[in-house]
């Protein structure tokens, strides 16, 4: 299939090479041409120098991007992605649903929106384990199989557009509170004098162990020494966005607005561009 593919960062480059690597014609674009550049030299594909240019080259585009702003900017405009001919037009990044209503309004007549953002960090994408989560009816999803199983274990259609982005939010709200308890539980450990690898292999081999805890213990424990996978800035605008659709919905979400708080305190005290396991680092030095 003839795929272009927006959005390099830390996750969409190994979703790019996924698909390249899975038999696709792949078709990159990127605000960094650098980056482009760098894996079309490994992936020996096409490299364009506008979104238009790629979504004419290409039947289907998918963007991987950090929020509605940029993926605003990708899509609208005359050098924009709906200005070409592609037909199929998927949103894999953590957007809020009223940003993908707005594409599906502004989409080219006769063209298809769908949201599929993703759950897994990092190593899940660079090993096509991704959970796919479809804002779309499992027949809307049927033609995009090939291009989701090169990415990702699981793809679970949702039913509406928006409903992908909006479990998304879900699904990172627990993520990040999983987050803010874990720091929490481990200073009260540490501050009794046990050994944080310690109180960490206790929690792991317990049941409020989640799969994030495992594959990110060596952040946790040695942040400094490993990758960061997620910031903490993503993080502060992953709660901002829930928090507005709770408020939208009416629903009621104090334990979300206090892992906001922190997080946004966090960044504003220079933790913005470090993991989010850094919100360890950060508990430590509150500790009274």
């Amino acid at each position: 299939m003839r795929v272009g593919f927006v959005g390099l960062g830390r996750m969409g480059v190994h979703m790019a090479r996924n698909l390249s690597h899975a038999g696709h014609e792949v078709t990159l674009w990127n605000r960094s041409p650098d980056k482009a550049q760098a894996l079309a030299a490994v992936l020996n594909c096409a490299v364009t120098d506008s979104p238009r240019a790629l979504s004419n080259a290409t039947e289907v585009v998918m963007t991987m991007l950090a929020d509605d702003p940029s993926s605003e900017t990708v899509h609208s405009g005359p050098d924009g992605l709906f200005a070409g001919s592609a037909q199929t037009y998927v949103e894999m990044g953590t957007m809020s649903p009223d940003h993908i209503q707005r594409l599906v309004q502004g989409a080219p007549e006769g063209a298809c929106v769908i949201d599929a953002p993703v759950s897994g960090a990092t190593q899940a994408a660079a090993e096509a384990q991704l959970v796919i989560m479809a804002g779309c009816t499992p027949e809307e999803a049927r033609p995009l199989g090939p291009l989701f199983d090169a990415m990702g274990k699981e793809t679970l259609c949702l039913g509406h557009a928006g409903d992908g982005a909006v479990m998304k939010l879900a699904v990172n709200s627990l993520i990040h509170g999983i987050n803010q308890t874990l720091a929490e539980a481990m200073t009260l450990a540490e501050a009794a004098g046990i050994d944080p690898e310690a109180a960490f292999d206790v929690i792991e081999a317990s049941a409020a162990c989640a799969p994030m805890l495992k594959y990110r213990r060596p952040l946790y424990l040695d942040e400094a020494a490993n990758e960061v996978t997620f910031t903490v800035a993503l993080a502060r605008k992953d709660m901002e966005v829930t928090a507005d659709l709770a408020r939208k919905f009416g629903t009621n979400m104090p334990q979300g607005l206090s892992t906001l708080e922190i997080l946004k305190q966090a960044e504003t005290e220079g933790y913005a561009a470090r993991d989010m396991a850094s919100i360890l680092t950060y508990m430590r030095k509150k500790k009274r």
